[in-house]
């Protein structure tokens, strides 16, 4: 028999179909994880093996986390890092990372995707690409299927050490021919393609400026071979870009087109600096990105031109990046942060409420090149949320609750559905015990941050 799901009674209901239909009093029929109807009461079955009564809650497609590093939770507000750009920033920061174990890295994994989960987020990207001391990429995964998050697995990797002109310390690089053969072995052991799937691995060599040009064109043929999307950090700062003309002789641009890094089954984090020529050619292939405007800022790396690259076509999704970057996981408000900081470059109608959301349902949905997530219609996965428009927050902004969301200070879920389980209940995340693993997880901050330098 199939499971049955009913949300009914919506305030307003936030499809994301082609026609951005908003309903109010709008709810929602799924079975086995799969939304059959969208509608109004009339438009729905009346019973359902579970069923949630929204009234008074917006409700709206869960939102998609398209860049993170989920283990940096651990190191948050690090003094010796706090007003460091990128570079420097790294160079606080590895060696703490250098002390990571499994136990760490799955610790951090629950505790990130609890506070995505709490802030909206059903889906999410996560780009763990350092591995001391025994960690693997199992880790992460296994602290997903334990908390319930759609997740990309994303197996980063570092190769090119201090010693050989690359940023990171030795001591925290791998070698290349098993960085292939363990990218060879998570494929095999985790990826699943499906519809609907709840797991599938990326390769995501951290950047230009910590692997070697083999290792990336290795990297894109084995992901190609087998199906797989592929991510990097790309073009972040100014830095960044003198990095890669000095030691590659020529810019971002023409780094990644020349490995054959575009296309619709790539997306790169940043681009804050990305130059003319790069943006016709992520136009012209599809190529997708990832906005960290949070990060962007706390590292002033500068302001990326969302409205510009949404202008000319390209997949453009949101990520709450590092936590050590953002010191914060909460993508809701990274989509305020989105929409605000656009109007400060480009002006007060530079994005609306609405388009911010879009960028974090549909626009992260495309660019993890996922076709079953980001809108509340027929035959796409049941991944929702809802929030308590009785919030002290959202008070007097009951005329457009749905722009309320973004422009009001960015509050926690009171429902949160994945798969069509539910994993939030009464804002209470069901799955884990939060409170102990947040005392875990500060034991083992404390841990790492003993290893910082005097």
């Amino acid at each position: 028999m199939a499971q049955t799901l009913l949300a009914r009674n919506a305030l307003v209901l936030v499809t994301m179909d082609g026609e951005r239909r908003e309903v109010p009093g709008g709810g929602l029929y799924a079975e086995d994880g799969r939304i059959v109807a969208v509608g109004r009461a009339a438009d729905l079955p009346a019973q359902a093996d579970e069923i949630i009564d929204l009234a008074g809650h917006v409700v709206i497609p869960g939102l998609v986390n398209t860049h993170h590093h989920m283990v940096q939770s651990l190191t948050r507000a690090v003094p010796a890092a706090q007003d460091g750009e990128l570079f420097d920033w790294l160079r606080a920061l590895y060696p703490l990372w250098a002390g990571l174990t499994g136990e760490m890295v799955e610790t951090a994994t629950l505790t990130a995707m609890a506070e995505l989960i709490l802030s909206g987020c059903t889906t999410s990207s996560d780009h763990l690409y350092i591995y001391p001391n025994g960690v693997r990429l199992d880790d992460s995964i296994r602290a997903a299927r334990q908390i319930g998050m759609r997740f990309h697995a994303a197996r980063g990797s570092m190769s090119v050490g201090e010693s050989k002109g690359g940023l990171p310390p030795d001591r925290v690089v791998e070698d290349e021919g098993f960085v292939m053969k363990d990218a060879e072995r998570l494929i095999g052991a985790y990826h699943d393609p499906a519809r609907f799937s709840m797991l599938r691995v990326v390769l995501a060599p951290c950047s230009p400026f910590t692997v070697s040009h083999d290792l990336m064109r290795d990297t894109a043929r084995l992901a190609r071979a087998n199906g797989l999307t592929l991510h990097t950090h790309l073009a972040e700062n100014d830095s960044d870009i003198a990095f890669s003309h000095k030691t590659f002789g020529m810019g971002p641009t023409e780094y990644v087109r020349e490995l054959g890094w575009v296309g619709p089954d790539v997306w790169h984090a940043h681009c804050v600096k990305l130059d003319e020529a790069g943006i016709a050619l992520f136009a012209r292939t599809g190529t997708g990105i990832a906005h960290c405007p949070c990060s962007n800022m706390r590292l002033a790396s500068g302001i990326a031109p969302v409205s510009r690259f949404r202008s000319e076509g390209i997949p453009v999704g949101l990520g709450v990046d590092g936590s050590a970057s953002n010191d914060s996981g909460h993508l809701l408000a990274e989509a305020r942060q989105a929409m605000l900081l656009q109007r400060v470059a480009c002006g007060p109608d530079a994005m609306s409420a609405r388009t911010a959301l879009e960028l974090a349902t549909l626009g992260g949905a495309r660019v993890l090149g996922r076709h079953d997530i980001g809108a509340l219609v027929p035959d796409m996965a049941a991944d929702f949320v809802a929030f308590d428009m009785s919030a002290l927050a959202y008070a007097g902004a009951l005329h457009d609750p749905v722009a309320a969301l973004l422009f009001c200070a960015p509050q926690q879920v009171s429902v949160s559905v994945i798969n069509g389980r539910v994993v939030v209940r009464d804002g209470r995340l069901l799955t884990i015990d939060v409170p102990a693993t947040v005392r875990r997880h500060n034991a083992f901050a404390a841990e790492l941050a003993a290893l910082a330098p005097s």
